[in-house]
């Protein structure tokens, strides 16, 4: 078992180590910037990805507003059951997430897009949705980047082939936000 864990720790190593650190960093400045104007952070995934999405909103909103006491506007798609439940029913599962955006997206806000594949159909037509309508769109994807690394303005991707050191590092972003924004003197805000 030893031997496992350290396989896959070193396959998470040499995955972290990939990553492109500049399009990290864009990605944390396109959150810290939506946050700093007031806009909403919207954001969204499947299974996994819906954790994910979650998981950011609730270390956002929590640490941030307490470090600095400016609101952190952030929302996850994917945390209203019932409301998701009645848009794949009485529209289409494809749309659980671009109909929810019709109702509560701004111009300037941002959608932050989870996507392990980078092929979710939901996932895609929330950011077209958001490209169209004024929003930003920051994608988080894995394996070959799928259509969300093409079709979101900024972009995040974890090139491997293994969806759970995909999750690990989307998780790890998550974090370097929180502490990014955390760390902001208060002459940035």
């Amino acid at each position: 078992m030893q031997d496992f864990v350290k396989k896959y720790f070193t396959l998470l190593q040499g995955a972290i180590g990939d990553v492109e650190t500049q399009a990290v960093a864009a990605g944390v400045e396109e959150i810290r910037s939506a946050w700093l104007r007031g806009a909403q952070i919207i954001t969204l995934g499947n299974g996994g990805s819906a954790m994910t999405a979650l998981h950011y909103i609730t270390d956002w909103s929590k640490a941030v507003y307490l470090k600095h006491g400016k609101p952190f506007r952030g929302r996850s798609l994917t945390d209203n059951m019932g409301l998701i439940t009645a848009y794949a029913n009485d529209i289409s599962y494809a749309d659980v997430f671009s109909e929810q955006l019709k109702n509560i997206m701004q111009p300037g806000d941002l959608v932050v897009a989870v996507s392990g594949s980078g092929n979710s159909e939901n996932v895609i037509r929330a950011v077209d949705y958001a490209n169209g309508h004024g929003g930003r769109t920051l994608g988080l994807s894995g394996f070959s980047g799928g259509r969300l690394k093409e079709r979101a303005q900024s972009s995040i991707w974890v090139n491997v082939h293994d969806m759970q050191i995909v999750e690990d590092i989307h998780a790890i972003f998550g974090h370097i936000v929180m502490r990014a924004l955390c760390d902001a003197s208060s002459s940035e805000l």
